[in-house]
């Protein structure tokens, strides 16, 4: 099978989760929106199509046969049992999907930072309340997040090597793509933050590392960083 993802062409995004675990995966995919002339049209088709009964909300989303799924964390449960990148066991899967979860609302308050007033507006129209979203966000809630996830790795009974068992999941490759937007966006306070967490930090390395994962890093598949995705630089959010 291959698989269309749909998902905007110029940012890494939420997709980026989804592109991780397909690359792991070694799986045949298309990036809808990324292929011949960007078919923007296509991507919103199954959002807008009044004869699709079960639309998706939002970009990202998966057709995979018949199958329409929406939703980042919904895919990758979708993905890992497919692809053995979730146990096989019922408790495994779940757990590997409830950290999925928190990471997605880690995401959203990484994203907040720069956008706390409204995703419509632009961020010059809510510098000061971003200032303020962002104080927040690296004094309470970064290392609050951190720290859960580093007890995660510390508190797996098959060694802090992985989120999950002892081999990749999805939670693994979401993790590193998380810890590579953070420092994107916030290099200074990640710099200061990181050395107290060396287990989240050793396992972003161990991703990068792997073969698969590895080549796609250094493809033009992977689209850089940039101002209109999730993570965004801007200094003066990062003192």
């Amino acid at each position: 099978m291959t698989y269309e993802l749909y998902y905007w062409p110029e940012i890494q995004g939420r997709g980026e989760f989804v592109r991780l675990a397909l690359e792991q995966a070694g799986a045949d995919y298309v990036d809808v929106a990324r292929g011949e002339g960007d078919d923007l049209p296509g991507l919103m088709h199954f959002m807008e199509d009044p004869s699709v009964a079960e639309p998706p909300f939002a970009p990202p989303y998966l057709k995979a046969g018949d199958l329409l799924i929406g939703q980042t964390a919904n895919i990758l449960l979708f993905l890992g049992d497919r692809h053995g990148l979730a146990p096989a066991e019922e408790g495994g899967r779940l757990w590997t999907h409830q950290l999925q979860l928190t990471i997605a609302d880690f995401l959203v308050e990484a994203h907040d930072t720069h956008h706390p007033i409204g995703s419509g507006l632009y961020y010059e129209d809510q510098k000061p309340e971003a200032k303020r979203r962002a104080e927040d966000f690296l004094a309470h809630r970064l290392p609050k997040y951190l720290g859960y996830f580093e007890r995660v790795l510390a508190r797996n009974p098959a060694g802090d090597a992985h989120m999950v068992g002892n081999k990749v999941t999805t939670a693994d490759l979401s993790m590193f793509q998380m810890i590579a937007g953070l420092r994107y966006a916030f290099p200074k306070a990640m710099a200061r933050i990181e050395p107290k967490h060396p287990r989240l930090a050793a396992l972003h390395d161990r991703v990068a590392a792997l073969p698969r994962i590895r080549t796609y890093l250094a493809s033009p598949r992977r689209i850089p960083f940039n101002q209109m995705g999730i993570f965004r630089h801007y200094p003066e959010l990062d003192p």
